[in-house]
Order: C-alpha cells, then sequence, then structure tokens
C-alpha cells in the first residue's frame, strides 16, 4: 500500500511535533489526524506519562464524527493495552478513521498489537513510513525497552600509563581543555550524571553541562551514591535539578530506579571504585576514556577490581572511533559481549 505525498508531509509534521513531548517513561509520539481531502483536521503529541497519548490528543481537538474516513498519521504503532490511558487502536477506531500510517513497531511486549487490532476492525494499515527517522527520535526509549533499564556510558580520564590522579590524590587536570570541553557536551546529552559520595567530598564538583563559563540549556539531572553524608553546602546542592542521593552501594539497583523514573541516559563519572562497580555489574553499555600524553605512575589506577582473576576473563572492548582532541585521545568503545541485567521497571503509560 502506497504512501501519499499528503501522508509523507503529514508523518514529517507528526515528527516534528512530538519533540514537543517530554523524554520520560514514555516515548516521545506524534499524531497528524488527514481528511480524505487531504486537509489537516487536527495534531496531537504526547505530554507525558498518565497524559492523552498523540492519537487521543489530536482527536480531542475534533468535534464528534469529525475524523469519520480520515487517516491517522503517527509516529509509533497506536498502543493496544490500557495502562493510565485506554488502547490507542480502540479509539481511532471509535473515531471512524479509515486508514492508519505509523513510522515504527511498538517494542512493548503489553503495549504492542494495535496495528493487528486496527485491521481486524477494517481499518488500513500501512507501516515503516520515515522509520529511520522516528528511530532516531526515540532511539533512547528504544534503547530502555530493549536494555530493560536505562544505557550507561562509564566515562574517566586517564594518563597514559593508566592512573586516574597522581600519589598525591590531584587529578585536576590530566586531560586538556579540549577534552574537558567534549566532556561537558556529552553530559548534556545524558538524562543523569553519576558520581560517588567519595568524589563529592574531594572534589566537590558542580555536576553541571557547561560551555565555558554558561550553562548547556539542557542539563543532566545529579545522581550521588554512597552511604557517606552530602554536606549541606556542597556545590552539588546549587544544581539547576534537585540532586537524587542514594545510600547504597548497589549500583543495579539505582540503574533500576533511575529507569523507573524514567532515565533514559546515566553518564557515569564518578572516580575509580564507581567505573570499576559499573562495570564488574555489566552495567557498561559504552566506555569513554579520554587518554592524556602524561605519565604519573604509582598506585591511583582508572580502575579498580572489575573481576577479572585472569586473562581468560578480560572485559573485552569493541573501540568504535580514537577521536584527538587537542593533545589528548579519545577512545569511544562498548562491551564486546556485555551481560544485560534485566530490572524491573514501573508502567508509565
Amino acid at each position: 500500500m502506497a504512501v501519499t505525498e499528503t501522508e509523507r508531509t503529514a508523518m514529517r509534521r507528526a515528527l516534528e511535533i512530538a519533540t514537543s513531548g517530554p523524554r520520560g517513561l514514555n516515548p516521545q509520539v506524534g499524531a497528524v489526524i488527514v481528511s480524505p481531502s487531504g486537509e489537516t483536521l487536527a495534531e496531537g503529541w504526547h505530554r507525558g506519562a498518565g497524559t492523552a497519548h498523540a492519537e487521543v490528543d489530536a482527536l480531542s481537538k475534533l468535534t464528534a464524527d469529525a475524523a469519520r474516513g480520515a487517516t491517522a498519521v503517527v509516529t509509533l504503532e497506536p498502543c493496544n493495552h490500557t495502562g493510565r490511558t485506554g488502547p490507542c487502536a480502540q479509539a481511532l477506531i471509535d473515531a471512524g478513521v479509515t486508514r492508519v500510517v505509523y513510522a515504527l513497531d511498538d517494542p512493548g511486549a503489553e503495549s504492542s498489537g494495535g496495528a493487528e487490532r486496527l485491521r481486524t476492525a477494517g481499518i488500513e494499515v500501512v507501516s515503516g513510513e520515515q522509520a529511520g527517522a522516528a528511530h532516531d527520535l526515540i532511539a533512547d526509549w528504544l534503547e530502555l525497552q530493549r536494555l530493560g533499564r536505562p544505557h550507561v556510558t562509564v566515562k574517566w580520564a586517564q594518563s597514559l600509563d593508566g592512573r586516574a590522579a597522581a600519589s598525591d590524590g590531584t587529578s585536576q587536570w590530566i586531560t586538556g581543555p579540549e577534552a574537558r570541553a567534549d566532556v561537558h557536551r556529552r553530559r548534556a546529552a545524558a538524562d543523569a550524571i553519576v558520581v560517588g559520595t567519595g568524589t563529592v567530598l574531594a572534589d566537590d564538583p558542580a555536576l553541571t553541562a557547561r560551555d565555558g563559563d554558561a550553562l548547556h540549556t539542557r542539563q543532566p539531572v545529579p545522581v550521588v551514591i554512597g552511604t557517606r553524608p552530602t554536606p549541606p553546602d556542597a556545590t552539588v546542592h546549587r544544581h539547576p535539578h534537585a540532586p537524587l542521593f542514594f545510600a547504597t552501594h548497589d549500583v543495579t539497583a539505582v540503574v533500576a530506579a533511575l529507569g523507573e523514573r524514567g532515565v533514559q541516559r546515566v553518564f557515569v563519572e564518578g572516580g575509580p571504585t564507581l567505573a570499576s562497580a559499573f562495570i564488574a555489574e555489566g552495567l557498561a553499555d559504552s566506555v569513554l576514556a579520554y587518554i592524556a600524553p602524561v605519565l604519573l605512575g604509582g598506585d591511583r589506577l582508572a580502575l579498580t577490581d572489575i573481576g577479572v582473576a585472569t586473562i581468560g576473563d578480560a572485559r573485552r572492548l569493541q573501540v568504535d572511533e580514537w577521536i584527538p582532541l587537542g593533545a589528548d585521545l579519545l577512545a569511544v568503545a562498548r562491551p564486546v559481549a556485555t551481560r544485560v541485567d534485566s530490572v524491573s521497571r514501573s508502567e508509565g503509560s
């Protein structure tokens, strides 16, 4: 079944308005209702968990029977389950829509199946229109569905001989300004930035994403893991977002809790102990190693115990990129084979 040029235009518009919705437990979705003559009747987008889904939001702007015979163009397969809201597929059926064009199949075990429900009701369904753009829009959410938890990036800076600090504990700065600017850009792309209480007590970091002296528009939520208390005058308390504190060393539980809050991308930027804990638990989906051309010696290693007792247990990585940053070098890597721990997540619909 061919997609018309009007429907292609409507899908581009649906992808555009989908970005009006927030990132979180639910994906960003846009919908456009098109009349049989090709006129745009209504637009809608999802405003977050517990609110109307995009299709229902669009239909709510129309009078009764105004969508009868119309086409619904949606960036994600209409859902087929009842959570905090009803099934969108049934809402489209009840509205009298006769054709649905959508970009991506819903990967959810509970929410998928809307296309089949529509077809059973006699509605013409076309899938895959501008699927690539739709995938890019909600790639982080799709990764959350695949992993059952947020995507975790573990970052550290090290000397050429693998040290994270000099013998006296000083580490500011191992890398140069270009590398540090790159870190801030990547912080801004994350939903949460995670450090341990040791880093907070030793360095008093702001945990903001900065562009020179200014803040990036988008800021990650600061997360502090550990049982030692954070001082009330710590700089992290002045972050644009209220920090989250987890009085535990169970990083798997913390990642699960962040996923339940709608966090999709976690940026781990603590010291060697925290980085090693995430790697040891198989939670590092990507690794960023910033390598400076300096030698420090001593025992302040960038990583500590990651559960490797013999060479056969080595955690092998595939380096996807080597990026020069001034005098430094960034290795962007991911595990060749990683253990994915499935963790429960709350219903977000």
